[in-house]
Order: C-alpha cells, then structure tokens, then sequence
C-alpha cells in the first residue's frame, strides 16, 4: 500500500446514477487526468464506493486501459439485513468498474450493533465477503466505521476483518485504542477524510494557520497522521489532479517528522491550554449521557466537542457545518443539534459530569455560536 490514497467521493459527477445520464466530457476528463496524476506520484490506491454515485462507473474506463497490476483498487458496499440483496449490490459495483475483481472490499459503513450483526452473523454479509475471497472476487475483505470508538474498538479486536477504514487525525485522537488493536490484530489501517472531516482544511481558519507554521494545516495533519506506524495510508479526496500536490510535499517531509511536528504540536497545546480553561478541558465529556439517553437525542459529546474545537483553533466554520449536520446524517453521524431544549429539560441528564451547571452553561454556548442553516450529508446533495 501507498502511504496516500486516491479517494473517488469527490471526483464523481453525480450522487444519483438512475436514470442514467450522460457524464459531460469534461467532468470524465478531469477524473481521468486526476487517476493518471495520482498513478504518476506512486498513488496506486485507489479507493470508490457503491454508494458514491457515478464514481465506479466513471472509474470502470479509465482503469481497463491500465494494467492491471499498476493500481490497488478498493470499493466499499454497505452491509444488508438480506445477504442476497448485498451481494447483488456488489455485483452491481463489479459490472459498473468492469472489471473481474477488486483489491479490497470494505464493509461500508458499520456505525451501529444492528449493521454489526448484519454483518457477523452466521450466514450473514462477511460469510459472503469470504467466499468471494476464496472465490477470487477480491483480495482483502475490511470495513469502514463512522461508529462510536468503543463500538470500533470491539469490531477491530475481534479479529474477523483484514483492515479497517476509520477517522483518526489530530483533532480527533479517539479512535487511538482502535489503532492499538489493530496493530495487535496485524489488520491495515486506513484513514477516511482526514482534510474534511479533520477540520475542512481546504479553508482553514487564521488562528490554525499561525500555529501549524511552516506546514500548512493541512500537511500538518497529514503528516502527523503518517508518523504513526501503526497507520498504513491516509485518503486524499481528490476532485482535480493538483489536489495530491500539498500532501506529496507532507510524504516528503515524513523522515524529519520528529523533528518538525513537535514544535507545531508544541503551540497547538499551548493554544489549546490559553484557551479552555483547565477545569473544563480536563473535565469536559466526563459523565455525558450518550445521545441515546439525553433528552430529544441531542448528541452532548459532539456539541461540545465542535464548540471547544471553535474556541481554542478558531474552527467555528467547521464547527458550524458539523453541528448543523446533526439530525441529517442517520447512523453515519448520529444524534440530534441542542435545538429548543430547555435548562429544565437537559439538567437532570448531566448528574454524572463533575460540573452539570458549567456543562449546561457551555451547551448553551455552543448553541448561541455554532446553531445555522441545517446541513446535508454530501452524498444526499447533488
């Protein structure tokens, strides 16, 4: 494997494929220019999915015109109640790249216990997985997960996958038991959405801008991602072909990263500790219900997280996104914003924090700054 990954979410025109519509030229030229860069810098991970619109189907001709063994390919299909239903799903992805098999094939998407069992249970979608391995039809059989770490934790230590697909980067660190399994467990490691979902750092704020100097933070975050031996590849959602540049100057920089990025996290800590006061940085998720258990759903954790990441690196604007897609993304963001609820209402859920009225006060607080216009999951807008 690479150490970066070509990921085709972003580089697809379209999120609905029926009926079937024509893909401009120029769309279907950019995303053959964007494979060909990526194979060009030693880029040979690519990685789509079933449920990424036209990406597999815009793939499909671009990859029969190269050799097969030039490219590590990864598609990624979400498990089904009906196993029958999820094989005709992958044999779906199979006919629309055109091609006999695929490197890996990745569970797509166990965020909870029902999508768990769907995927364990005697009979059930990775019994299927291993008999396409044995068959032939793909090589390595992993999952993706946008579920809660000790959900995570639990799947990687059990052994039954060869590799997961997981968010770890700086600004969120708590899937770091899952990398400790899985190193345990010999599985690869892949990191899904570290420039999005690591703080939208396409744009990122001033305050994140000074302190990550002289790396922007975005090779900042991929190079501290790629220090960790226990991570394998980092997936860079490519949309045109010089979206690989500022992340092949990060892989450049990865023999001196000892000494680089202590400095960097040297005054994101400092920053950090200016910011939030000790009590509270050093307090803040201790005793949060889950959002299963709090009034209307509301996901505390991830409010509160969103709403620390606002103050201490000025993150507001991903802070905002990510608050505002509560209550839009189902199980792969799960959990509803604060919306109306009221002192009386939440109170009593935060008993357990060492704090609830501090907690209450910043909830509030989140509310007052992050609360917008809600937001939809990329895949549902076209």
């Amino acid at each position: 494997m690479p150490v970066l990954t070509c990921g085709g979410m972003r580089f697809q025109h379209r999120w609905d494929e029926e009926p079937f519509r024509p893909i401009p030229t120029e769309n279907q030229n950019n995303l053959k220019a964007t494979i060909h860069r990526a194979l060009e810098l030693g880029v040979r991970h690519i990685e789509t999915a079933r449920g990424y619109g036209t990406s597999e189907a815009q793939l499909g001709p671009v990859l029969q015109e190269i050799p097969r063994e030039k490219f590590i390919l990864q598609t990624k299909v979400a498990p089904q109640a009906d196993p029958k239903e999820f094989e005709k799903t992958f044999r779906t992805s199979l006919s629309r790249l055109g091609l006999p098999w695929v490197d890996l094939l990745s569970l797509h998407g166990i965020n909870n216990r029902e999508l768990l069992e769907w995927s364990l249970r005697p009979g059930g979608c990775l019994d299927l997985a291993r008999m396409w391995q044995k068959q032939g039809l793909c090589r390595w059989v992993g999952f993706s997960t946008h579920g809660t770490p000790e959900l995570v934790e639990e799947i990687v230590s059990g052994g039954c996958f060869d590799y997961v697909n997981l968010h770890w980067y700086y600004i969120f660190q708590e899937h770091t038991p899952s990398l400790v399994a899985a190193q345990k467990n010999d599985m690869g490691v892949f990191i899904i959405s570290p420039n999005d979902k690591g703080g939208m750092l396409y744009q990122p704020p001033h305050t994140l801008k000074t302190l990550t100097q002289p790396l922007s933070p975005m090779s900042f975050n991929a190079l501290f991602c790629l220090r960790d031996p226990r991570i394998h590849t980092l997936s860079i959602g490519a949309a045109r072909p010089s979206d690989f540049d500022e992340h092949i100057e990060s892989v450049s920089h990865l023999s001196r990263a000892e000494d680089i990025l202590p400095p960097i996290e040297k005054k994101l800590q400092e920053q950090w500790e200016k910011a939030v006061p000790e009590h509270w940085r050093m307090t803040w998720d201790q005793g949060l219900p889950s959002w299963e258990r709090t009034p209307k759903e509301a996901n505390f954790r991830e409010i509160l997280r969103l709403y620390n990441l606002a103050i201490a690196y000025g993150l507001t604007d991903y802070a905002k996104m990510r608050y505002n897609l509560l209550g839009q993304g189902g199980h792969w963001f799960a959990g509803q914003p604060l919306g109306n609820l009221t002192r009386e209402e939440i109170l009593p859920s935060l008993s357990q924090c060492p704090d609830p009225e501090i907690t209450l006060k910043n909830l509030f607080a989140a509310r007052d700054l992050l609360a917008g216009s809600k937001v939809e999951r990329l895949s549902k807008t076209t």
